[in-house]
This record gives structure tokens, C-alpha cells and sequence, in this order.
């Protein structure tokens, strides 16, 4: 390994070692400059990209995997992946099998980077993931995770914030990941947003603003590149861009006042990449591009206006909101028109790849629009100490993945997040003396990445450590008639039922199922564990608790507030509309009921 980083070391002896507490001199860039200009055209194309590839390892994945590479990529591996088309930076998902456990994840990063450094002019991967806690993450257990962004919004707390970030910082940096594509500095003033939702730390430009500097200084502390998403704002839309093409009609000024002070104030914390939406926003750009591919937006706004020279990355390039106006050959070359430096994930690296170096050889880019992209992203590298120290280790893991101090940090962040939104009569805490048996019943969505679920399962078992005797039962996100009624005849044998609901909407079987259980007359406690819209549909529920997530560390602290081990501490981060009239508000912001 030491060996492989010799051609990197050479070129930057001549200048001096490059420590991220160094800072932009003039001496780095130029020793930076004279990297790029020894790359050749193909190089520096491939620089540009930031590619997904399957396998758990660098050289050896496993059959499935290279079958999935061939037929992608083109590639059987990460290592031939590097060799063939130079990428400067690499994703990890779980789908792709990059994450399985932790000495795994260390060991597939040290393959890259001895993969990638190997080569002639070799440089280190920015090795990048979507860790963005709460029900987007890539790594799972054993590491740390935590409650997402408007739980953390709920809890409203900076610190939280800064922590949640230095821990998860520092744990992706053991794994050998330089670059979190988090945090989300969305505002979500629709309630319908399919996309964003409670991966929004809340409604309140101002109160996302904080949170989102926050949890920007403590991934950076840690020395993970943090990345604020999704520019110039996705929180006011119906449409997903991963399906199709969204349109945010606010005007100039609204984008000023609503979207604009997350992004503001992440530059002012100093972040180290922003990532683009998928989204047009007329007002920003009349031709209706998406901001991907808007200059406008890109270079006029970000760049010009807002004064950010960091590193820009695009969203996924292989979702449909910005393949439905331009084809794939030209997507990549317009988003680098538009001041894009990283281009992530294309559905064809082979296709996107071709087309930037043509576009360079036929006179559409010049080969000095790339040098100031690869800058940037070698200003970053060397901020990261990828130069200098690209490689992990099996002890930095076990001394910093998942370890109890961590886990507890998790823990106590979350039981200040859980929010009580209804409490007739006192209802809560449940008694263990009056309410031994409990059954637990709902929703039972896919497990997010990582965590044990289902949700239904992991209330029902924290109930029962906590002194209840507690069985689960799960109904599902649409329950038939036959499933409704099997969970009202369980519901007879019990003291209280505990029910989990996930996007309750008007016409949702969910809704019949807690009308039945509260016909039944035992007390109900009804968990939100996605959405706190939920309660606007379900009025006679006698106790409600919005947990904005089925993963194990908010439904552990919600069950603990349940049983009265903890007090609810959470204020709603958005408001709650009524059900039969949306412009009347039944819960505003900073509700939140004690006991």
C-alpha cells in the first residue's frame, strides 16, 4: 500500500506535504495544478465521475456482483472500473452489496484507493455514500445510527445537531468514507412532498438554517465532506425526481425567503460540496431546465450570488427528473456547462463518459473548464488528507464504529426528538400494574438499510424490556378486512394496543383498523412512524406520538416514552394541517404536549 501511494507522494514532495489544516495556499494549488497538468484528456474526464459499483470487494466480489458490473458497466470490478475510466470518486450503497459490515467496508475502501493508486498518475478516491440517518442510510448496524433530520428538528436542539454529525462523521471516516451526501437543507412546507418529507429537518427556513450549519460543522470536524442537498431547494413539490421531472413554482422572491437560508448558511459554515436538484424552478430559470443543467441557477445563483466555490455535485444522474428533457450522451455535458464539478452516477458510465470527452474534442467544453472542476475536487481531496493518508485500518474501526458511547449519543438524542401530539385524559405513560399486556400492531414498511425491524417487532420488544408483556402484530400499510379483523380479536385479550401507522391518508385501510381498535374499547396509543401528518386523519385516537421513523432508535425512545421511562420532549417542526379543511392548521409548529 505504501508502495502505491509513491507516484502521488513524488509529485507533491516538491511543495510540501498537503495537511487539511493547511488551507487554499497558493503553494498547494500550485502543486495541485502541476498534478492536472501531467493528467492526460482521459484522465481528467474520468475524474469528473463518481461511479456506483457492485461487490464487496475491490477485486474479488462475488459472482452476482460481476455479472451486475459486465452488465452495467462494463467492468468486472471496482479495481477494473478505476483502471479503465479513471473515476475520481466512488459510491457506496447497500443495494450494491458495498456495505456489510464494518471491516468489510474499511477493507473495500483500501482496495480502491490501492486500486486506484496503483495506477500511472494514480490519485485517492473521494469514496462518497447517502448517510443522511433516519430512513436514508447506507451503512447499518453495527455502526451508529441516528434519528433523522425532522426528528432532529423536533428536538430543535444545535448541539444534537453537531453531534449526530461528528459521530457519524467520524465513523464513515473509519470506514475509509470521505464525502456524506448529507445534510437534507430542504425546507418542507408541503405536506405532500414525496421525496423529501422527513428527511427535512422541518418547515422553518430559520430553524432548517441552524440545524443544517450544525450538522455541517460536526461531519467536518470529523473530516468528512458534508454536502448540503438539494439545490436550490426540493421541499415544495408533489412530484419525486427520481420518477419525474418536478416544477417548484415559487417566485424569485419566495425561493429568497424559503429555500434560499439553508443553502446560505451552510456556505457560511463552510461546506464542502452542495448537490443539485432535479427540479425546474421557473422563476430562477425561464428556459426550464432542470437546475442540474441550468447555468442560471448553477453558476448566476450558487456560484455568482451566494459566493460558493466548493465542490457542486450533481444528484443521480441515472433518475428521470433530469433525463426527461436531454438524452444521457448529453445530460453530463450540460450539467459541466452549468458549473457542475462531480458528475454522480450515470445510468451509462460508458455513454456520459464518451460524451464529455467528446464534447472536449469537439470544441463544446475546453479542456480549462475541466482543469478548474478537478481543482476543486483535488483542493478537496487534499483537505481530506487523502493524499497523504488514503488508507483505514481494522483497529480504527473497533475503536470508532458503533461503540457504546456512541450508541448511548444515539440513544439520548433520539428521546428528545419523540413528540406527544395527543394525550386525553392522561393516558399516557401506559402502567405496566394497569396495562401488562400489550399488543402492537401496524404498518410494517421495509426496514430501513441497516436496522433490525420490522417496526411493529422492535416496539413490542422494547415494551417488553421495559416491563410489559408486549406481542406484535403486523397489518401492513393497506390491512384487509380479514387482517383487521384478526387484529381486533387480539386485541381482546389485551390491556392496551400500541398502534404504528405510516402516511395515513383519507381513504387508508389504516384508518378503518384504529376506528375498530378503538371500538373495542381498550386504550390505544397510536405511534406516527413516518409522517406526524398521520393524526389529522385518525381525531379519536386518545394518545398520539409522532416518532418520524420506523428505525430501531426512534421506535426504542418512543417506546420508552410510552412506559413513561422518558418524558416527551419534541415540538412538531411542521405544522399539522386539518384533514377536511388543509388550510386550517390543526397543530402548529412547536406543539408538543409534557407529562
Amino acid at each position: 500500500m505504501l508502495a502505491a501511494t509513491a507516484g502521488v507522494g513524488t509529485a507533491l514532495a516538491a511543495g510540501g506535504s498537503v495537511h487539511a489544516a493547511a488551507g487554499r495556499s497558493a503553494a498547494e494549488d500550485r502543486r495541485l495544478r502541476g498534478l492536472i497538468s501531467r493528467m492526460t484528456l482521459e484522465e481528467k474526464v474520468g475524474q469528473l465521475f463518481v461511479m456506483r459499483v457492485y461487490g464487496h470487494s475491490a477485486t474479488e466480489p462475488d459472482q452476482a456482483d460481476i455479472d451486475a458490473n459486465l452488465k452495467e458497466i462494463g467492468v468486472r470490478t471496482a479495481a477494473e472500473l478505476l483502471e479503465r475510466y479513471r473515476v475520481g470518486g466512488i459510491i457506496y450503497f447497500s443495494w450494491a452489496h458495498n456495505t456489510r459490515d464494518p471491516h468489510q467496508i474499511a477493507d473495500l475502501s483500501n482496495g480502491i484507493q490501492k486500486a486506484s493508486l496503483g495506477l500511472p498518475r494514480g490519485l485517492p478516491v473521494l469514496v462518497s455514500t447517502d448517510q443522511e440517518h433516519g430512513i436514508v442510510a447506507r451503512v447499518g448496524e453495527p455502526a451508529t445510527l441516528f434519528p433523522g433530520a425532522m426528528a432532529v428538528g423536533a428536538g430543535g436542539s444545535r448541539s444534537d445537531a453537531r453531534t449526530l454529525g461528528r459521530i457519524a462523521g467520524r465513523e464513515l471516516r473509519a470506514l475509509g468514507i470521505r464525502q456524506d451526501y448529507a445534510p437534507v437543507a430542504d425546507v418542507n412546507v408541503n405536506p405532500a412532498n414525496p421525496v423529501i418529507g422527513v428527511r427535512s429537518f422541518g418547515s422553518s427556513p430559520e430553524a432548517v438554517a441552524r440545524l443544517v450549519a450544525a450538522e455541517v460543522s460536526g461531519f467536518q470536524q470529523a473530516g468528512v465532506a458534508a454536502t448540503a442537498k438539494h439545490f436550490p431547494g426540493h421541499g415544495d413539490t408533489v412530484d419525486d425526481s427520481h420518477d419525474k421531472l418536478p416544477y417548484i413554482h415559487h417566485t424569485r422572491e419566495q425561493w429568497q425567503q424559503l429555500d434560499a437560508p439553508p443553502f446560505r448558511a451552510a456556505i457560511a459554515a463552510g461546506i464542502d460540496s452542495i448537490m443539485t436538484a432535479h427540479i425546474v424552478v421557473p422563476a430562477l430559470d425561464p428556459s426550464e431546465d432542470p437546475a442540474t443543467l441550468s447555468r442560471p441557477i448553477l453558476t448566476g445563483i450558487l456560484r455568482e450570488e451566494l459566493g460558493y466555490d466548493g465542490v457542486v455535485v450533481t444528484d443521480s444522474l441515472g433518475m428521470e427528473g433530469v433525463r426527461t428533457k436531454y438524452g444521457d450522451d448529453r445530460v453530463p455535458v450540460l450539467a459541466l456547462k452549468a458549473g457542475v464539478d462531480q458528475l454522480l452516477n450515470p445510468p451509462s458510465l460508458d455513454v456520459a463518459w464518451n460524451a464529455v470527452l467528446r464534447a472536449v474534442r469537439d470544441g463544446e467544453l475546453t479542456e480549462e473548464r475541466l482543469d478548474a472542476s478537478i481543482l476543486r475536487i483535488l483542493r478537496l481531496k487534499a483537505k481530506l488528507d487523502l493524499f497523504e493518508d488514503p488508507y483505514v485500518s481494522h483497529g480504527g474501526v473497533d475503536r470508532t464504529v458503533g461503540t457504546r458511547a456512541h450508541l448511548a449519543a444515539a440513544d439520548r438524542i433520539a428521546e428528545r426528538t419523540t413528540t406527544l401530539l395527543v394525550n386525553e385524559g392522561g393516558l399516557l405513560p401506559l402502567s405496566r400494574r394497569r396495562h401488562p399486556k400489550v399488543l402492537v400492531v401496524g404498518a410494517d414498511p421495509a426496514s430501513p438499510s441497516g436496522t433490525t425491524g420490522p417496526p411493529t417487532g422492535v416496539l413490542a420488544d422494547a415494551l417488553t424490556e421495559l416491563g410489559f408483556t408486549a406481542t406484535a402484530l403486523s397489518t401492513g400499510t393497506a390491512p384487509s378486512a380479514a387482517v383487521i379483523d384478526r387484529a381486533v380479536t387480539a386485541a381482546g385479550e389485551a390491556d392496551a394496543v400500541v398502534v404504528g401507522t405510516y402516511n395515513v391518508s383519507a381513504g387508508s385501510s389504516q384508518r378503518t383498523l384504529v376506528e375498530r381498535l378503538l371500538a373495542t374499547g381498550r386504550p390505544v396509543v397510536a405511534v406516527a412512524i413516518r409522517n406526524p401528518y398521520d393524526v389529522a386523519h385518525l381525531p379519536g385516537v386518545p394518545a398520539y406520538l409522532a416518532a418520524y421513523s420506523w428505525t430501531d432508535v426512534e421506535l426504542r425512545a418512543a417506546a420508552r416514552v410510552i412506559a413513561g421511562r422518558v418524558r416527551p420532549r419534541g415540538t412538531l417542526p411542521v405544522p399539522v394541517q386539518r384533514a377536511d379543511d388543509p388550510a386550517a392548521v390543526l397543530y402548529p409548529v412547536g406543539h408538543g404536549l409534557r407529562y
